[in-house]
């Protein structure tokens, strides 16, 4: 299969870039835009996106279909797109990009497979692809391999298995580290300056931990806005960890963190402004514990 139209559902912050390099790589890229948000259209307007308007024009119009949202609406999107395809008769791929367990990437593919239609299982781990950044796109699935025609300098896409689910997996496990460890970095620090600690704590922390300090600090400055959708991918990490028979504790715990830091004023900020403002991890720490 050679598709050419390409929707996106829905062009956020990681969506509107992957939707820019897919459009950049020669596809024509669509998206749906009743009930979002200006800020949601203005960035599919910087994008060049075509607006279908609903989810069943989108459907309708396009060969593939990726979601890329916030994990808590993953299952919601799917049923949404399976909708689309039992009222127009029109079978499509769907794509689901979200940070979700493999038992809700299952739950996605039977849901998509009942209305007729074909999925693939992706996981997302990198920034959005802007500039000279790059992501990987891992894909699994019987049709996991036509995700290869998408790959480009922002993208690289690695196909996993034939199994849905795999994908998924290996985005989970890698998140539980990346995000998990930022949690539990985010509340040491914030804890050491609310104890009047912090710079002594900083001291110990460059003499004996120099990396690791780094690696934390360097992924707080835009960290805060990103916050309310790090909650739902926790709780997904927390199913998959549970789901071989481990602790879910863990990550529950990450996803307490994130919601708090979600309702500070730095969490209600939008991931443009966040950018504008350049704050380094360390004047996040002291907007967040103050």
């Amino acid at each position: 299969m050679k598709p050419q139209h390409i929707g996106i559902i829905s062009p956020g912050d990681m969506g509107q870039a992957v939707a820019q390099s897919i459009s950049n790589s020669g596809f024509t890229v669509h998206t749906a835009l009743d009930g979002r948000s200006e800020r949601t259209r203005a960035l599919a307007r910087e994008a060049g996106l075509n607006d279908c308007g609903t989810m069943q024009k989108v459907i309708e119009t396009c060969d593939v279909v990726l979601s890329i949202l916030n994990p808590a609406a993953a299952v919601d999107n799917a049923r949404a797109a399976a909708a689309a395809m039992t009222a127009t008769g029109r079978r499509c791929i769907f794509v689901d990009c979200n940070a979700v367990a493999p038992q809700t990437a299952q739950e996605i593919d039977g849901i998509i497979r009942a209305a007729g239609g074909d999925c693939i299982d992706a996981g997302i781990i990198g920034p959005p692809p802007r500039g000279k950044a790059s992501m990987r796109l891992y894909v699994s699935g019987p049709q996991a391999v036509l995700m290869e025609q998408f790959g480009s300098a922002g993208i690289n896409v690695r196909v996993m298995s034939d199994r849905i689910g795999d994908a998924s997996a290996i985005k989970m496990c890698y998140a539980s580290y990346t995000k998990g460890a930022v949690a539990l970095g985010v509340e040491m620090l914030m804890t050491a300056r609310r104890l009047g600690v912090d710079a002594a704590l900083d001291r110990e922390l460059q003499e004996s931990l120099a990396d690791n300090r780094k690696w934390i600090l360097s992924r707080l400055s835009v960290m805060p806005p990103k916050a309310h959708r790090w909650v739902p991918e926790m709780l997904e990490i927390a199913r998959t960890f549970e789901g071989v028979n481990l602790t879910p504790r863990i990550l529950q715990g990450a996803a307490d963190m994130y919601e708090m830091i979600a309702q500070t004023a730095l969490g209600r900020e939008s991931p443009e402004d966040a950018r504008k403002q350049a704050r380094d991890g360390t004047a996040v720490i002291k907007g967040l514990a103050d």
